[in-house]
């Protein structure tokens, strides 16, 4: 496919994008010419937050496979008003004409920004800005059906396909919990769909933030003490549609549960 060359093809992108996630409507085709490269496609993400407007409470990191030119991870924005705390009864939103998912993960909250001009971290480094870790639920969704099946560029133009992340229990002593070997389950409808542990996810939760503090550096974005990750289903991504429950183990008892209904 030919590649986005022009600022007007970067901006139509996303335009076409925040649109439809504010209107609730789906999209049949990717709006545009599809980004060539992962430069291209987060200059369409940085476009679309910057017209959206709202405020990012966080970022999840999800995983390029195969990698492109040696980059093995995306990133995309969880704006403030998307996540929630896991209560009885919940629900969150998918885009009912595009594409829906519920991903089991691990969720990370910064204490402390990052040093300004810090380009390069070691995971010692990253676990030392985390001050809890959490488990939950990312809910993957676009107005675009097919984000998932035309590679990563697409993914990271619509905000890495997030819309939406739930706030589970937090794990105490995670430091010491030794959490990339903890089962995680995830059924849908009381039928079990994903296990693994978080061994299977490169360089584990804190490699995932790692990840995203060079990710975000190079971008020229700041940080946030209080802001997430959701760093990348353990037990896959798992298609959802409205009506569907979900409900998540992690470990030895810790659970997240929510529904899913439509956008």
């Amino acid at each position: 496919m030919a590649s986005v060359r022009t600022s007007d093809e970067t901006r139509l992108i996303a335009e076409a994008f925040v649109a439809a996630r504010r209107e609730s409507r789906g999209l049949p085709d990717f709006p545009g010419v599809v980004p060539a490269t992962l430069t291209e496609a987060y200059a369409v993400q940085d476009h679309a937050i910057a017209i959206d407007g709202r405020t990012i409470g966080g970022w999840k990191v999800g995983r390029i496979n195969p990698p492109i030119d040696g980059v093995d991870r995306l990133a995309g924005p969880i704006f403030t008003d998307a996540i929630v705390d896991a209560r009885d009864g919940l629900e969150m939103p998918i885009f009912a004409d595009g594409f829906g998912a519920a991903e089991a993960e691990f969720l990370l909250r910064f204490g402390a920004a990052p040093p300004t001009g810090k380009l390069r971290f070691t995971e010692s480094e990253a676990a030392d800005l985390i001050d809890a870790v959490h488990v939950g639920i990312e809910i993957a969704s676009s107005p675009f059906a097919g984000i998932n099946d035309h590679g990563a560029t697409v993914t990271v133009s619509d905000y890495g396909n997030n819309n939406g992340l739930v706030i589970g229990p937090a794990i105490a002593d995670w430091r010491s919990a030794d959490i990339r070997r903890w089962p995680v389950a995830l059924d849908i409808n009381g039928e079990p769909i994903g296990a693994a542990t978080a061994e299977t996810m490169l360089d584990g939760p804190v490699g995932a933030v790692r990840f995203l503090l060079e990710a975000l550096a190079a971008r020229g974005i700041a940080i946030q003490p209080g802001q997430w990750v959701s760093s990348g289903a353990v037990t896959g991504v798992h298609p959802v549609k409205v009506g569907d429950r979900v409900a998540t183990r992690f470990g030895d008892g810790l659970r997240v549960d929510c529904a899913i209904s439509a956008s």
